[in-house]
């Protein structure tokens, strides 16, 4: 059986704010006059669907919805209220038990967003939406036609499998229910496959004619399941007879007559500026429903929508009185949240709308009784499967906004979105500012081997890339050089530990020491050169014994680039032998860089890869470093990589191939980029990093007058010829010694994160180096140095009384040093001077 619910005929009061702004004129009485077509029903229903005519064979008319969000520009908290209103009459239909185990599916590509907010208002639902965007490793779960539109096909494509699979009820969301052809067709197909007991049709509006009223009733007795029905309003268009030869001849007379783009424009528009804005979207939140969202995702999304806003409303013109935020095609429920954050964020001084682009060719006419005035047409520039064709913009031209924040995928932008034609320069000719926001577009990691990518780049050198000589080092990374990604130090710190950015996500700004403190760095140097040179050396030689007579160096970037090269310099000096030495990107919860390894794979034995990095803390690296090739076999069954990691000092026992297990000061860790070849710390953003570039980094040309980094590598490499007798002799006695790990450096940073109360073991950075570094680029609580330890940590106690960071002397410490980040920290918990302060 069917039961039918509606809301009773009312309009909300922006609902019939028509696309023109006109009050009192009903956008859809221009086609109404000339071809007869005319809505009856509920009185909410003119406030509701304006009219317009399809540039579309199968069908004359177009009901255009003014609460929907993709034609007209609205209040996103008026587009979000409907959907989240009718979620909630789906909860109270139901029941708290059945609403538990509902599942929403939403249809692409109008009403994606409207799905989604219609999830929102069930609360726990699990969300879908159907796709014309094929995944070509996500199997499909199901699929439909979608007779009268103009791209007809739809998949289904969720990461998980079971998500439909369940008994609970499904929810069916569109945004008009007009002759039941679309819904039939999908519960059919998946009644076959998952069959169920209830399901639940939402819509905007029911317009179906009294011959297809019948039909859901007699579909609902054949699968012998009952179909509810849920609307905010509901009637029926009424067609004349031969209303679809009128519709289209009225289409070719009107543009025969138009010119580009159709609508209200200056004669001449000055063109605005384009500029993008970074958005730091959570890096586990999908951006959509096209393969599943969760709950978990929706909590997680939540809590990073103001944060997102802000920086939105930081971008956005002084003085903006009228924003759009524009969404694109399937993507309509990221934009409109960001849309309905920022309307909240901004306050009544500034009128935010929200729209989206679409594949739906529409007769755009300039009258104040049609519901679409105007139209910008641009490229589709996301590589769609069904090849390349026009894609419009409608009501915005003309439309008085001061900015538009435009809102795409990662997989969207591309060259074509930023062509002559593209969508950001057919906005700036109509808008004086336009601001681009990309969100990272989801994408399920394949469950086995996948295509590899065939056109990786080749490694990047210096001098155009790092100061170090062309043959020192080959970096797989891309240059980001020209992207500002620096970030204060206490904005990074409280952003990374809020969860509303992952590290990698930004750069801190390049510490540039004082004169005192570079007179500490040259005194270290001087005096740890020889230390150094036989670390390298007894490392290297371990290598040669243990791993490949001619290994291929793989530096984990930066820090493990300097001792790559020192490695492959005394490789050369003690062997003669010319060793390819490579530096690679991997990021604490990211994994390593999947390409370098592709590359790599293409070009080398991995089995000949040793992986190179400057020193051990507590083996967060050597874990991560694990784990990723592990899923790196899983997803490409490229096998022969070694997790094992090759490092000049292992304070914390986390590796078997060291050169040294004191933890003692190595001068590379005292300063960033300028003892590091003038590159930054790699840089993992997705609306930087595709899923075909490497990782990125910048190469800091502007400190060339400061750079150190050939300084260094000179000081070490020159005691080589003295060390060599005692390299000799430290790796027989380690060649012979067991080097099994101990993980004593985990245990101890284990005890320190319970002892002082930081319960995060993240936040507790073992060893000189890593001190060295939250003092650098974090924000740090305190420092516990081991009693007695001496001129290692000179540089380490400049920096604290700088900072204000109280050292504290612990005996039995393992380390020399420990360095702690603020375990509960806000921008509040500095003092005015900048200076950390105590809980």
């Amino acid at each position: 059986m069917t039961e039918r619910a509606h809301a009773e005929g009312h309009a909300d009061k922006d609902a019939g704010e028509h696309a023109d702004g006109h009050a009192g004129v009903w956008s859809g009485s221009w086609v109404a006059e000339r071809l007869g077509v005319g809505l009856t029903g509920d009185e909410a229903l003119t406030g509701l669907l304006g009219l317009a005519l399809r540039r579309n064979p199968k069908r004359a008319h177009l009901l255009v919805s003014n609460v929907l969000g993709k034609h007209v520009p609205q209040s996103p908290a008026v587009v979000y209220g409907h959907g989240v209103a009718l979620g909630r009459r789906v909860r109270d239909l139901l029941g708290a038990e059945e609403t538990a185990r509902a599942v929403v599916l939403g249809y692409a590509e109008t009403a994606t967003g409207l799905g989604h907010s219609v999830a929102d208002g069930l609360g726990p639902a699990p969300y879908l939406h159907s796709t014309r965007r094929p995944v070509a490793h996500v199997p499909r779960a199901g699929g439909f036609e979608e007779s009268h539109s103009h791209a007809t096909s739809h998949l289904l494509l969720p990461e998980d499998p079971a998500l439909l699979a369940g008994d609970g009820p499904l929810v069916l969301v569109d945004d008009e229910f007009s002759t039941g052809n679309t819904v039939l067709n999908t519960v059919r197909a998946l009644h076959e496959r998952y069959p169920r007991k209830r399901y639940v049709v939402v819509a905007l509006v029911d317009m179906r004619s009294p011959a297809d009223a019948g039909r859901l009733d007699d579909f609902a007795r054949e699968i012998g399941a009952r179909v509810d029905l849920v609307t905010t309003a509901s009637g029926t268009v009424r067609l004349p007879p031969g209303v679809l030869e009128k519709g289209q001849e009225l289409v070719a007379r009107h543009e025969a007559t138009a010119t580009e783009p159709t609508g209200p424009a200056p004669a001449a528009p000055p063109a605005g500026s384009v500029e993008r804005v970074r958005l730091r979207w959570p890096h586990d939140v999908p951006d959509g429903g096209r393969h599943g969202f969760t709950a978990a995702h929706r909590a997680r999304l939540e809590a990073a929508l103001p944060a997102m806003a802000a920086r939105i409303a930081e971008a956005l013109p002084a003085g903006a009185r009228r924003v759009l935020v524009l969404g694109f095609e399937e993507l309509m429920y990221a934009p409109l949240r960001l849309a309905h954050a920022l309307e909240q964020t901004v306050g009544a001084d500034v009128d935010v709308r929200y729209s989206t682009t679409t594949r739906s060719p529409v007769l755009a006419v300039d009258d104040p009784g049609y519901a679409i005035r105007t139209r910008l047409v641009f490229p589709a520039h996301d590589d769609p499967a069904d090849g390349p064709g026009e894609r419009y913009a409608y009501n915005v031209a003309g439309g008085g906004f001061d900015a538009v924040v435009a809102v795409v995928d990662s997989a969207a932008d591309t060259p074509a979105l930023h062509a002559p034609d593209g969508l950001p320069a057919r906005l700036a000719a109509h808008v004086p500012h336009v601001l681009l926001a990309v969100v990272p577009s989801y994408v399920p990691r394949p469950p086995h081997a996948t295509e590899r990518p065939s056109m990786l780049p080749e490694p990047l050198r210096g001098p155009d890339f790092s100061s170090y000589a062309p043959d020192e080092v080959g970096w797989l990374l891309q240059d980001l050089s020209d992207v500002t990604l620096e970030a204060p130090t206490e904005e990074r710190e409280e952003a990374i530990q809020s969860g509303g950015a992952h590290y990698a996500e930004s750069l801190p700004v390049e510490y540039q020491p004082s004169e005192q403190y570079q007179d500490l760095f040259h005194a270290a140097l001087e005096t740890s050169a020889a230390r150094l040179a036989r670390a390298v050396g007894a490392v290297t030689e371990i290598v040669l014994a243990e791993r490949s007579p001619r290994p291929v160096l793989v530096s984990l970037a930066r820090a493990g680039t300097p001792v790559g090269v020192l490695m492959r310099r005394w490789a050369q000096f003690r062997h003669g032998l010319d060793l390819p030495h490579y530096a690679v990107s991997i990021v604490r919860g990211r994994g390593i860089d999947a390409n370098a390894l592709r590359w790599l794979a293409d070009h080398h034995d991995p089995a000949d890869v040793v992986f190179v990095d400057g020193w051990t803390g507590k083996g967060a690296i050597t874990r991560e470093l694990a784990a990723a090739l592990r899923a790196f076999e899983a997803t490409d069954g490229i096998t022969g990589f070694d997790p094992e990691i090759a490092v000049l000092a292992d304070p914390g026992s986390c590796v078997r191939t060291y050169g040294t297990r004191d933890d003692f000061l190595i001068p590379s860790a005292c300063l960033n980029s300028t003892v590091s070849g003038l590159i930054s710390r790699t840089v993992l953003r997705a609306d930087l990093v595709g899923p075909h570039d490497f990782h990125g980094a910048k190469f800091y040309r502007e400190l060339a007058a400061v750079d150190l980094s050939p300084d260094f590598l000179d000081a070490v490499s020159a005691r080589f010829p003295d060390v060599t007798d005692t390299v000799d002799a430290q790796a027989k006695d380690l060649l012979s010694a067991d080097r099994t790990p101990t993980w004593e450096g985990w245990a101890a940073v284990e005890r320190i994160s319970e002892e002082y109360g930081i319960h995060d073991v993240n936040l507790v950075k073992p060893g000189v180096g890593e001190t060295t570094r939250v003092m650098l680029r974090r924000v740090p609580w305190k420092v516990l140095a081991r009693t007695g330890a001496g001129a290692d940590l000179d540089h380490v106690r400049l920096l604290a009384e700088q900072r204000g960071v109280p050292v504290e002397e612990v005996a039995d410490l393992p380390y020399t040093c420990v360095g702690l980040i603020h375990p509960q920290y806000t921008r509040g918990a500095t003092g005015a001077d900048g200076k950390a302060v105590t809980l």
